[in-house]
């Protein structure tokens, strides 16, 4: 992209949900309760073209606090704006029962239904009484039209993927302004990363208004006495300065601290998700936070997606940007704050990212301790 000095348009044209909010895509959810179902929800999905199934190995022998933190992503998932109506398929004896999650999909007014690989019989009449079903929302999603819809409407999502001198110097700043652009225009950003809050607790709680103050403390609470992730940002982190640290969550204060799979409330402005900063991980909880397009900085150039959010790759590494020139879709070294948001406003528009057009996807759940 190259620079320009003319502003950015602020329209779209969205989906519009019956209860008035828009989603940038039209995808139904074929949604696996557990690991056990999770090929028989694929085989459901690959018959819809609307449909996108998210595989994963949660739902069973898992203890009390990671059963709940499964259970509320997946209603996050299935109430995410980008989501027209959820297929339930659950095996039967699991931990997670494919009807309870069904019934509190349907408890917030959403388009639901719900099957058992045990309840229909076996596998075979499984995806066959699936594909009906997702076929049935399909529908309903093809009579949804088109609609106008405005950057005051968006959630976007964001999380940074590394410290890399690149990305300090070139994305975080741009995605820095980008999330100020959206938060001033009525719209919404929520940003993962709770490896760079916990680092800098100090510098977090001075960034929160007044009447966040308590959730900060709970957050950081939730993470006393655990060893540090040890991964190469939780590592980073904790060495860099608050500024490196909190690079792209822009200026606003932060109004909401979300849990893992906690749906972000209208209006939210900032709000921070307590999840980590690795993208299959963070992009789930960011979905299920509501957000419409995810942001992803990456030095490394990680090509993952995420099945029922776009994903906006933005690099500012020149190895990155030439051997992966095809699944960037930013430059942020030639990039201005209004080519960014021209980008997010396009993909919310319609437009596939790169992710989108090779068909990669991950769906992941963080753990909050050890199943069994």
């Amino acid at each position: 992209m190259s620079r320009s000095d003319s502003p950015a348009g602020s329209d779209f044209d969205g989906y519009r949900r019956p209860d008035g909010r828009v989603g940038v895509r039209n995808h139904v959810l074929v949604l696996p309760s557990v690991i056990c179902s999770h090929l028989v929800a694929e085989e459901i999905a690959e018959q819809s073209s609307r449909a996108v199934a998210t595989p994963h190995d949660h739902g069973c022998a898992q203890l009390g606090a990671d059963n709940e933190q499964t259970k509320q992503t997946f209603l996050g998932t299935a109430a995410n704006p980008n989501i027209a109506g959820t297929v339930v398929v659950g095996l039967g004896c699991e931990h997670v029962q494919s009807d309870e999650v069904a019934a509190a999909i349907d408890e917030r007014g959403l388009p639901v239904r719900e099957l058992s690989i045990q309840g229909e019989g076996g596998t075979d009449p499984c995806i066959e009484e699936g594909s009906i079903a997702a076929t049935e929302l399909a529908g309903n999603a093809d009579s949804t039209r088109a609609a106008p819809a405005s950057i005051d409407e968006l959630t976007v999502g964001v999380v940074v993927g590394d410290f890399d001198d690149s990305t300090l110097e070139h994305a975080n700043p741009l995605v820095a302004e980008l999330v100020d652009r959206v938060v001033a225009a009525g719209g919404s950003a929520v940003v993962a990363g709770n490896e760079r809050f916990v680092a800098h607790q100090s510098a977090v709680r001075e960034r929160a208004a007044a009447a966040t103050l308590n959730d900060v403390d709970a957050m950081f609470e939730r993470h006393e006495g655990l060893p540090p992730r040890a991964n190469v940002v939780g590592r980073a982190a904790a060495s860099a300065d608050a500024d490196a640290a909190l690079g792209a969550l822009g200026t606003n204060p932060i109004q909401e601290v979300l849990s893992y799979g906690e749906q972000a409330p209208n209006d939210s402005g900032l709000a921070i998700v307590d999840a980590p900063s690795r993208f299959e991980e963070a992009a789930t909880a960011l979905a299920a936070a509501g957000a419409h397009v995810v942001v992803h900085v990456t030095a490394e150039g990680v090509p993952a997606g995420h099945p029922i959010v776009p994903v906006l790759k933005i690099s500012g590494d020149a190895e990155t940007l030439e051997a992966l020139a095809a699944d960037i879709d930013v430059d942020a070294r030639e990039a201005s704050a209004d080519d960014l948001e021209r980008a997010l406003l396009s993909v919310a528009g319609g437009q596939e990212t790169c992710t989108e057009s090779h068909g990669l996807t991950e769906f992941a759940i963080t753990r909050v301790g050890p199943s069994m």
